[in-house]
Protein backbone atom coordinates (compact mmCIF):
# COMPACT_ATOMS: atom_id res chain seq x y z
CA UNK A 1 0.00 0.00 0.00
CA UNK A 2 1.21 4.04 -0.86
CA UNK A 3 0.32 6.56 1.27
CA UNK A 4 0.89 9.52 -0.16
CA UNK A 5 0.66 13.04 1.80
CA UNK A 6 3.61 16.34 1.88
CA UNK A 7 2.94 16.07 6.02
CA UNK A 8 4.95 13.54 7.05
CA UNK A 9 3.47 13.13 10.53
CA UNK A 10 0.04 12.30 8.58
CA UNK A 11 2.07 9.34 7.05
CA UNK A 12 3.34 8.40 10.08
CA UNK A 13 -0.01 8.69 11.90
CA UNK A 14 -1.53 6.60 8.85
CA UNK A 15 1.23 3.90 8.53
CA UNK A 16 1.00 2.97 11.97
CA UNK A 17 -2.35 2.04 12.59
CA UNK A 18 -2.13 0.80 9.16
CA UNK A 19 0.93 -1.60 9.77
CA UNK A 20 -1.36 -2.67 13.31
CA UNK A 21 -3.86 -4.51 10.56
CA UNK A 22 -0.77 -6.04 8.88
CA UNK A 23 -0.56 -3.70 5.76
CA UNK A 24 2.47 -3.46 4.93
CA UNK A 25 2.96 0.41 3.74
CA UNK A 26 5.33 2.92 1.83
CA UNK A 27 5.39 6.37 1.35
CA UNK A 28 5.85 9.35 -0.60
CA UNK A 29 5.87 12.86 0.21
CA UNK A 30 4.95 14.71 -3.24
CA UNK A 31 2.92 14.18 -6.20
CA UNK A 32 6.33 13.16 -8.49
CA UNK A 33 7.31 10.42 -6.07
CA UNK A 34 3.91 9.30 -5.81
CA UNK A 35 3.76 8.23 -9.80
CA UNK A 36 7.50 7.22 -9.26
CA UNK A 37 6.82 4.91 -6.56
CA UNK A 38 3.00 3.44 -7.87
CA UNK A 39 4.78 2.48 -11.10
CA UNK A 40 7.64 0.83 -9.33
CA UNK A 41 5.77 -0.83 -6.87
CA UNK A 42 2.15 -1.50 -7.93
CA UNK A 43 0.39 -1.32 -4.63
CA UNK A 44 -2.63 -2.65 -3.83
CA UNK A 45 -3.96 0.80 -3.05
CA UNK A 46 -3.47 4.78 -2.95
CA UNK A 47 -3.70 6.87 -0.03
CA UNK A 48 -3.59 9.80 -1.88
CA UNK A 49 -3.87 14.18 -0.35
CA UNK A 50 -5.14 16.45 -2.73
CA UNK A 51 -2.90 19.44 -1.96
CA UNK A 52 0.89 18.46 -3.03
CA UNK A 53 3.86 20.24 -4.51
CA UNK A 54 5.25 19.19 -7.56
CA UNK A 55 2.14 17.47 -8.96
CA UNK A 56 -1.34 17.53 -7.32
CA UNK A 57 -3.07 14.44 -6.24
CA UNK A 58 -6.16 15.10 -8.85
CA UNK A 59 -3.57 15.28 -11.63
CA UNK A 60 -1.69 12.12 -9.83
CA UNK A 61 -5.21 10.48 -10.01
CA UNK A 62 -6.14 11.13 -13.27
CA UNK A 63 -2.18 9.41 -14.55
CA UNK A 64 -2.75 6.96 -12.64
CA UNK A 65 -6.58 5.98 -14.31
CA UNK A 66 -4.46 5.98 -17.61
CA UNK A 67 -2.38 3.34 -16.71
CA UNK A 68 -3.89 0.95 -14.04
CA UNK A 69 -6.95 0.44 -11.92
CA UNK A 70 -5.48 0.41 -8.44
CA UNK A 71 -7.84 1.76 -5.82
CA UNK A 72 -7.28 5.43 -5.11
CA UNK A 73 -8.92 6.46 -1.49
CA UNK A 74 -8.24 10.66 -1.41
CA UNK A 75 -7.34 12.89 1.11
CA UNK A 76 -8.31 16.44 1.74
CA UNK A 77 -8.64 19.11 3.38
CA UNK A 78 -11.56 20.79 1.92
CA UNK A 79 -15.16 20.21 3.01
CA UNK A 80 -16.58 21.68 -0.50
CA UNK A 81 -18.19 18.94 -2.69
CA UNK A 82 -16.67 20.03 -6.16
CA UNK A 83 -13.26 18.30 -4.32
CA UNK A 84 -15.31 15.05 -4.03
CA UNK A 85 -16.95 15.28 -6.82
CA UNK A 86 -13.84 15.93 -9.50
CA UNK A 87 -11.93 13.06 -7.28
CA UNK A 88 -14.56 11.10 -8.04
CA UNK A 89 -15.35 11.57 -11.82
CA UNK A 90 -11.08 11.05 -11.89
CA UNK A 91 -11.94 7.52 -10.95
CA UNK A 92 -11.09 7.65 -7.22
CA UNK A 93 -12.98 5.17 -5.24
CA UNK A 94 -13.50 6.91 -1.79
CA UNK A 95 -11.80 10.16 -0.29
CA UNK A 96 -11.65 10.78 3.70
CA UNK A 97 -11.62 14.41 4.75
CA UNK A 98 -8.31 16.15 6.95
CA UNK A 99 -8.45 16.12 10.37
CA UNK A 100 -9.04 12.42 10.06
CA UNK A 101 -9.68 9.93 12.53
CA UNK A 102 -7.02 7.04 11.64
CA UNK A 103 -9.65 3.91 12.53
CA UNK A 104 -12.18 5.34 9.97
CA UNK A 105 -9.26 5.26 7.24
CA UNK A 106 -8.61 1.83 8.29
CA UNK A 107 -12.22 0.79 7.87
CA UNK A 108 -12.49 2.53 4.30
CA UNK A 109 -9.11 0.95 2.91
CA UNK A 110 -10.71 -2.65 4.20
CA UNK A 111 -13.92 -1.46 2.66
CA UNK A 112 -12.40 -0.65 -0.86
CA UNK A 113 -10.36 -3.45 -1.00
CA UNK A 114 -12.78 -6.00 -0.02
CA UNK A 115 -15.19 -4.37 -3.13
CA UNK A 116 -12.12 -5.19 -5.72
CA UNK A 117 -11.45 -8.27 -3.96
CA UNK A 118 -14.95 -9.87 -4.08
CA UNK A 119 -16.31 -8.24 -7.36
CA UNK A 120 -19.39 -8.68 -9.17
CA UNK A 121 -18.92 -11.08 -12.30
CA UNK A 122 -22.18 -12.68 -13.15
CA UNK A 123 -21.95 -14.50 -16.07
CA UNK A 124 -25.07 -12.74 -18.30
CA UNK A 125 -25.70 -10.40 -21.05
CA UNK A 126 -28.35 -7.79 -19.63
CA UNK A 127 -30.89 -6.16 -22.79
CA UNK A 128 -33.09 -3.25 -21.71
CA UNK A 129 -34.23 -1.65 -25.02
CA UNK A 130 -31.24 -1.28 -27.13
CA UNK A 131 -29.21 -0.98 -24.31
CA UNK A 132 -26.87 -4.39 -23.72
CA UNK A 133 -24.46 -4.61 -20.82
CA UNK A 134 -21.68 -7.63 -21.04
CA UNK A 135 -21.54 -7.91 -17.39
CA UNK A 136 -18.49 -10.41 -17.85
CA UNK A 137 -16.72 -8.33 -19.86
CA UNK A 138 -17.80 -5.33 -18.07
CA UNK A 139 -18.77 -4.27 -21.78
CA UNK A 140 -22.09 -1.49 -22.78
CA UNK A 141 -22.98 -0.49 -25.89
CA UNK A 142 -26.20 1.51 -27.21
CA UNK A 143 -27.24 -0.13 -30.56
CA UNK A 144 -23.88 -0.94 -32.44
CA UNK A 145 -22.07 1.70 -30.20
CA UNK A 146 -19.59 1.36 -27.80
CA UNK A 147 -20.28 3.17 -24.73
CA UNK A 148 -17.54 3.81 -22.59
CA UNK A 149 -18.13 3.66 -18.49
CA UNK A 150 -15.94 4.34 -15.35
CA UNK A 151 -15.78 1.49 -12.85
CA UNK A 152 -18.59 2.63 -10.66
CA UNK A 153 -20.63 4.06 -13.10
CA UNK A 154 -21.09 0.20 -14.97
CA UNK A 155 -21.29 -1.16 -11.75
CA UNK A 156 -24.52 0.72 -11.09
CA UNK A 157 -25.88 0.27 -14.42
CA UNK A 158 -25.66 -3.54 -13.62
CA UNK A 159 -27.55 -3.05 -10.08
CA UNK A 160 -30.42 -1.36 -11.99
CA UNK A 161 -30.33 -3.61 -14.96
CA UNK A 162 -30.11 -6.41 -13.41
CA UNK A 163 -33.81 -5.36 -11.41
CA UNK A 164 -35.32 -3.92 -14.86
CA UNK A 165 -38.34 -1.72 -13.99
CA UNK A 166 -37.98 -2.16 -10.45
CA UNK A 167 -37.84 0.69 -7.97
CA UNK A 168 -34.57 0.10 -6.19
CA UNK A 169 -33.77 2.00 -3.01
CA UNK A 170 -31.14 4.62 -2.64
CA UNK A 171 -29.49 2.99 0.48
CA UNK A 172 -29.58 -0.02 -1.42
CA UNK A 173 -28.00 1.00 -4.66
CA UNK A 174 -24.98 2.25 -2.16
CA UNK A 175 -24.63 -1.03 -0.63
CA UNK A 176 -24.20 -2.99 -3.77
CA UNK A 177 -22.38 -0.53 -5.74
CA UNK A 178 -20.09 0.96 -2.79
CA UNK A 179 -20.65 -1.67 -0.09
CA UNK A 180 -22.50 -1.31 3.08
CA UNK A 181 -19.21 -0.10 4.81
CA UNK A 182 -19.32 2.91 2.66
CA UNK A 183 -19.09 6.36 4.65
CA UNK A 184 -19.39 8.54 1.75
CA UNK A 185 -21.85 11.48 1.23
CA UNK A 186 -25.70 9.89 -0.77
CA UNK A 187 -25.28 12.79 -3.65
CA UNK A 188 -22.49 10.49 -4.60
CA UNK A 189 -25.04 8.37 -6.18
CA UNK A 190 -26.83 11.08 -7.27
CA UNK A 191 -23.61 12.41 -9.83
CA UNK A 192 -23.39 9.46 -10.87
CA UNK A 193 -26.75 8.78 -12.70
CA UNK A 194 -26.19 12.07 -14.10
CA UNK A 195 -23.68 10.91 -15.68
CA UNK A 196 -24.89 7.66 -16.94
CA UNK A 197 -27.81 9.41 -17.71
CA UNK A 198 -25.81 11.89 -19.71
CA UNK A 199 -23.76 8.96 -21.63
CA UNK A 200 -26.84 6.60 -22.38
CA UNK A 201 -28.56 9.33 -23.92
CA UNK A 202 -29.10 7.56 -26.85
CA UNK A 203 -30.74 4.63 -25.33
CA UNK A 204 -34.05 3.17 -25.63
CA UNK A 205 -34.09 2.98 -21.69
CA UNK A 206 -34.21 5.45 -19.14
CA UNK A 207 -33.10 6.20 -15.33
CA UNK A 208 -35.80 7.05 -13.28
CA UNK A 209 -36.08 9.11 -10.28
CA UNK A 210 -38.76 7.65 -7.95
CA UNK A 211 -39.22 10.71 -5.48
CA UNK A 212 -38.05 10.09 -2.16
CA UNK A 213 -37.41 6.34 -2.66
CA UNK A 214 -34.97 5.72 -5.29
CA UNK A 215 -34.36 4.98 -9.13
CA UNK A 216 -35.45 2.33 -11.88
CA UNK A 217 -34.43 1.75 -15.25
CA UNK A 218 -36.88 1.20 -17.68
CA UNK A 219 -36.85 0.20 -21.36
CA UNK A 220 -38.58 2.97 -23.20
CA UNK A 221 -41.80 1.33 -24.39
CA UNK A 222 -42.15 1.06 -20.30
CA UNK A 223 -41.63 4.74 -20.03
CA UNK A 224 -45.18 6.51 -19.54
CA UNK A 225 -46.26 8.84 -22.30
CA UNK A 226 -48.02 12.51 -21.86
CA UNK A 227 -51.53 12.43 -22.61
CA UNK A 228 -52.18 13.86 -26.22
Amino acid sequence: MLVVDDERNIVELARMYLNNEGFRVEAAYDGREALERARALRPDLVVLDIMMPEIDGLEVCRQLRRESDIPVIMLTARSEDVDRIVGLELGADDYVTKPFNPRELVARVKAVLRRYETGRRPTRILDVGNLRIDVLGRTVAVGSRAVPLRAKEFDLLVALASHTGVAMKRDELLNQVWGADYFGDGRTLDVHIAWLRDKLSAATARIQTVWGFGYKLVAEDDVPQPDS
